[in-house]
């Protein structure tokens, strides 16, 4: 039974948020876990190690704000080229457009007089539009926001890095690597799970693959820091 109104809600049209904020998490987690860890393993003191904590999420936060902006954007400037040039074949050759629109309908299994009708009557309402959706593949819900990006992947950096950070100003020194360690395989593996489950993708594989990588660059940058501060 149909419902007035009803309008399903796909698990896609959050891929551009969800990429950026699930990114940014990430690398804010693990990223000054691992700084952290490096400067303990060192022989830092509490002071040196939170604040290596401290200047790692705001370099972070601003270096993951401008690299999605500026990648995003590249992606955001392909898309527009590509209307450009559309709205151009669509001036020059109306009929020609008229008929590669019909012919992707008739492709996607309509019969020919259908595949007629239905390309006449979208481009008679927004030819653009037809074209951008069924020839280019940009849905609107999908297209490149760099703002957008920006700001998600910087807000969940920062709210990512915060984890291991408080971990490092808190727990006591005897026992700060250990707890910063917990307290960041805690935190990855229930973001790992989240981004799986807001994105409908199965959920052990993804919380798996995020502890294994993670637990893997911690380790790796707290010797990296116990052979340094032993030559230094």
């Amino acid at each position: 039974m149909s419902r007035a109104g009803h309008r399903e809600a796909h698990l896609s049209t959050r891929s551009n948020w969800l990429r950026a904020a699930v990114l940014g998490a990430n690398d804010g987690i693990l990223s000054t876990a691992s700084l952290v860890l490096g400067v303990a393993g060192a022989g830092g003191s509490s002071g040196a190690i939170v604040t290596a904590g401290i200047a790692g999420l705001v370099a972070g936060a601003l270096s993951m704000a401008a690299g999605e902006y500026v990648s995003v954007s590249s992606q955001r400037d392909t898309e527009e080229a590509d209307l450009r040039l559309e709205r151009r074949e669509l001036a020059a050759d109306p009929d020609g457009e008229l008929r590669e629109l019909t012919n992707i309908y008739r492709a996607r299994g309509l019969p020919d007089a259908l595949a007629e009708r239905v390309a006449a009557a979208l481009t008679d309402r927004d030819a653009l539009a037809a074209h951008s959706r069924d020839e280019l593949g940009l849905d609107d819900d999908r297209r490149a926001r760099p703002v957008q990006a920006a700001w998600s992947s910087a807000a969940a950096f920062s709210s990512g890095a915060l984890v291991p950070l408080a971990a490092a100003a808190i727990a006591p020194g005897s026992v700060r690597a250990a707890a910063i360690v917990l307290v960041t395989l805690a935190a990855l593996a229930l973001l790992g799970a989240t981004g799986a489950r807001l994105g409908g993708a199965p959920t052990l594989p993804a919380t798996l693959r995020v502890l294994i990588w993670g637990a893997a660059a911690m380790a790796i940058t707290y010797l990296i820091g116990i052979a340094v501060g032993g030559v230094i």
